[in-house]
């Protein structure tokens, strides 16, 4: 079952090195397979349960947008709306771990509103930081907005239970979030640059394992 961990990140290593030979079919197959790593690992992990099974669709869900996102590459004419829809897949991820977590603390609403402040501020930086047009910003803004509700109840509940659930889950959640910031500042600031891309996909990828990994102590 661990073989999985960095079988997947091997199949990341090959990604990156695809992009930047600028041969985009492969890198989009090998991401395909290092995705279906960590859903794999989400599965052989899960117990069953409410919990488990939500966590299990949101990777699913991350997995339809990492190929998503890579597809843009291949079919260049369509890139921009199968970026945005990419997004909306992730979203759609970030709204079922949500669901699946939210009810494992108690002060739920208190972790909401600190998650929506902290987007606030963390969003006013990132525009600082980039250049994007309207629809992009609004899809950033919903889609920041939930994976930082999701660290903040990932905090909470790691605050109220203490246990390995919660630390495996909070640490993935937090990497996903450093991950997507650094995609965001990568992909819209003034300069691609390599080294970011390999940092965010490294964070990226590790962080959906701990959250996969996170169901075998769930």
């Amino acid at each position: 079952m661990l073989i999985l961990m960095p079988l997947c990140l091997i199949f990341a290593a090959l990604v990156l090195q695809n992009e930047e030979k600028k041969q985009y079919v492969p890198a989009a197959v090998f991401k395909a397979l290092a995705s279906i790593c960590f859903v794999i690992l989400g599965f052989l992990c899960a117990h069953g349960g409410r919990t488990s099974v939500l966590l299990l669709i949101g990777l699913i869900f991350g997995a339809v947008a990492d190929v998503l996102l890579n597809l843009r590459n291949v079919v260049t004419e369509k890139g921009r709306l199968i970026f945005l829809v990419g997004i909306l897949v992730f979203l759609l991820g970030h709204i079922m771990y949500l669901a699946a977590v939210l009810p494992l603390i108690r002060l739920k609403l208190a972790a909401v509103l600190v998650g929506v402040v902290f987007t606030a501020g963390l969003m006013k930086w990132i525009f600082t930081k980039i250049t994007a047009e309207k629809a992009f910003k609004a899809f950033g803004i919903v889609y920041v907005g939930a994976i930082t509700i999701l660290n903040v109840v990932a905090l909470f509940i790691l605050i109220e239970h203490l246990t390995p659930f919660a630390a495996y889950f909070m640490i993935g959640a937090f990497l996903f979030l450093v991950s997507d910031i650094i995609l965001i500042l990568n992909t819209f600031g003034e300069e691609s640059k390599l080294k970011l891309r390999v940092v965010n996909l490294t964070l990226y990828y590790i962080g959906q394992l701990l959250i996969a990994y996170s169901l075998s102590v769930l």
